[in-house]
């Protein structure tokens, strides 16, 4: 009985989550805005790559900066001058859509193109939430071990892009990134795979490329 009340519990939070995520994908649509959610562990660089994409993409970029303690990221990118909420989850493991549709509501929608949710550093809860963004891109980095993939097969399978990262230090950590690029195939054979040394500025054209032709997939239909 026990085990069958916890799959009903869970049955309902994800319906509930599902719901005000379309909410959001349509509020966004309406806007013009075109979402992208970042999942990755602590560590496999996604505010890094996060700035890197403000930096270096055309558009206006809004940022929803997820974390147990959301000031650090959010400070960061609040230096380039662009629209950023913080979200404090405290013990929560991951972003939900009622958080980011609450943090939507102070988000300058008008004066975005973009609006990027980075999540919390985590490649398991993360996996049932969705968020009403448009994408899922999955980081991760060889310096967490080239069994990462095979460890966490659902959120690739969930995944619209997949960056490895760090890839000038897989060498020295004993990891195969040419791997961890097979793994993900095996897992989703029509993800996009980018590996990246954000570092040495390795990668960084391809992920904007790809970022890009989505929004003009989207846009087109």
């Amino acid at each position: 009985m026990h085990k069958v009340d916890n799959i009903e519990i869970q049955h309902n939070i994800t319906k509930a989550n599902k719901k005000i995520a379309d909410r959001i994908t349509k509020k966004l649509n309406d806007s013009n805005i075109f979402g992208v959610d970042f999942v990755g562990a602590i560590g496999s660089g996604k505010t890094s790559l996060i700035e890197e994409l403000i930096q270096n993409m055309e558009e206006n970029i809004g940022v929803i900066a997820g974390d147990v303690i959301s000031k650090f990221d959010a400070n960061r990118f609040e230096k380039f001058n662009i629209p950023v909420v913080g979200l404090n989850t405290g013990k929560e493991c991951h972003l939900d859509a009622h958080l980011v549709e609450y943090a939507i509501n102070d988000m300058p929608l008008d004066k975005i193109d973009y609006l990027f949710v980075e999540n919390v550093g985590n490649l398991i809860c993360p996996v049932d939430f969705d968020l009403g963004s448009h994408i899922r891109v999955v980081v991760i980095s060889v310096s967490e071990g080239d069994d990462t993939v095979e460890k966490h097969p659902l959120i690739f399978q969930s995944a619209d892009l997949v960056i490895i990262n760090k890839i000038d230090i897989g060498d020295a950590v004993g990891a195969d990134a040419e791997k961890m690029v097979k793994d993900v195939e095996i897992l989703n054979p029509d993800v996009e795979v980018i590996k990246t040394s954000l570092k040495n500025g390795i990668g960084l054209d391809q992920i904007i490329n790809a970022i890009e032709q989505f929004k003009k997939k989207h846009e087109l239909n």
